[in-house]
């Protein structure tokens, strides 16, 4: 579509959601300061900002404004659930690393997702493990519901044309495909898998091929990459792949062989991130989402066990994928209570 088109769009989706007029002023130019650091992309007639936000013009960003601007409720806005453990992968800054337990069925996941839904989620991510492994994955995206965002974090693993067009009709819209360098032996190297760059890349391919999939490339930046200004070289070769958005987060100490200074980033290097976010963004030739842009103090900050939260394959309840603390298990009598009270122990620690 066009620039002009878009914009049509655009002011469309502002008149079908005018109950944006009661949500604070402050809320409102919070938000038109946020939407203006990205170009819109309009992805078979979805206008997307980035991946980890709904497209503005569909009924899970409706149920944002509805549910969490105006009445404010006290659950999570962004979930994210492992549809398994099983992984081809061998990742060193894996934060499913040694998790144990009785993996969820496809019923259970299915009851969680109602149940989340019901607490205000707007945005749902399904990951692993590979998720692409767990043979309900269809039938799961199915129960979801067009009322909510649906985001798969990918290997590419299991992927076939009919799967991906099986994803597309049940409601997936969001895909974001593992790749952490351009260089394939670099690659795997980080992935611990020897086949594991030619797998991201051909997925890439199938999700292009059937359209109206908006694609993303998941990427966990070293220390390494930074330091030595890699990161200019690697946006070109994204670019060049013809994706929408790349999904950059560093590598975080979520497991205990990660616990060393010398591989987590320092402020500089996460404020440069911030940098280069906001120059590419400008561009328009792809979309750079940083998640600690994203969980900034200048805009959403961390929202872990606030307004994000994270089921594992075994139903453990974790703040956010990159912290092992749980709140429980959904195998509980009493899931929903379970969790809303934890959110509203913590919430009334948090500075809003």
């Amino acid at each position: 579509m066009s620039r002009i088109s878009d914009e049509l769009l655009l002011v469309k989706t502002m008149i079908s959601n005018f109950q944006l007029v009661r949500v604070s002023p402050l809320i409102n130019i919070f938000l038109l300061k946020y939407m203006n650091k990205f170009t819109k992309v309009n992805v078979g007639g979805r206008l997307v900002l980035h991946s980890h936000l709904p497209p503005i013009n569909c009924k899970a960003f409706s149920r944002f404004i509805n549910k969490h601007l105006l009445a404010k409720v006290q659950g999570p806005t962004h979930a994210q659930i492992g549809l398994t453990n099983d992984c081809s992968q061998n990742c060193d800054y894996c934060y499913n690393r040694n998790r144990t337990g009785e993996i969820m069925d496809k019923d259970t996941i299915k009851k969680v997702i109602k149940e989340l839904k019901e607490m205000g989620v707007i945005w749902l991510g399904l990951t692993g493990g590979e998720p692409l492994l767990n043979k309900d994955i269809v039938e799961i995206v199915d129960s979801i519901g067009d009322d909510c965002a649906v985001k798969l974090f990918t290997g590419g693993y299991n992927l076939t044309r009919e799967l991906a067009n099986d994803l597309k009709k049940a409601g997936l819209f969001y895909v974001s495909v593992s790749l952490d360098h351009w260089k394939e032996e670099e690659h795997n190297k980080i992935r611990g898998c020897g086949d594991s760059y030619k797998t991201a890349l051909k997925a890439i391919e199938i999700f292009r091929e059937i359209g109206g999939i908006h694609i993303g490339v998941s990427s966990v930046l070293s220390k390494s990459m930074l330091n030595e200004s890699q990161i200019e070289e690697f946006m070109q070769f994204l670019i060049g792949l013809g994706v929408h958005e790349v999904w950059l987060s560093e590598i975080k100490p979520a497991n205990k062989t990660l616990w060393d200074e010398n591989v987590i980033i320092s402020e500089e290097e996460r404020d440069n991130l911030i940098k280069l976010q906001d120059k590419y963004n400008k561009q328009g030739k792809i979309t750079v989402n940083y998640l600690g842009h994203f969980e900034s103090s200048e805009h959403f900050g961390c929202n872990a066990g606030h307004k994000m939260i994270y089921i594992d394959a075994f139903g453990a309840v974790n703040p956010c994928v990159f912290s092992p603390t749980t709140f429980g298990n959904v195998n509980c009598p009493s899931f929903l209570n379970c969790i809303l009270n934890s959110f509203t122990l913590i919430m009334g620690s948090v500075v809003m």
